[in-house]
């Protein structure tokens, strides 16, 4: 809503279509997020391909990566060796 002096103005469409696409956005973030459909195929395949066990963590800003990184051996198991020393 806008406040033109005295007046209270109901939103206009483009605004209320705005904010229905921020919340139809956001609402498929919540959903991907909670599915585990963060990574990329590609990404998937490598984390197989190497036999990945640990912590993926990602800073995000304003929609822009800040920072990325991995801990292995988050999961450690007494047969399982780390392919990395």
């Amino acid at each position: 809503m806008q406040e033109v002096g005295s007046q209270v103005l109901a939103p206009s469409s483009s605004e209320s279509l705005n904010k229905e696409n921020d919340e139809r956005a956001f609402a498929e973030f919540r959903r991907k997020v909670r599915e585990s459909e963060m990574l990329s195929s590609s990404m998937v395949r490598l984390l197989l391909r190497v036999r990945f066990s640990g912590r993926l963590s990602v800073v995000v800003q304003n929609g822009r990566v800040l920072k990325s990184g991995y801990e292995e051996g988050y999961f450690t198991r007494k047969k399982d060796q780390r392919l990395v020393p």
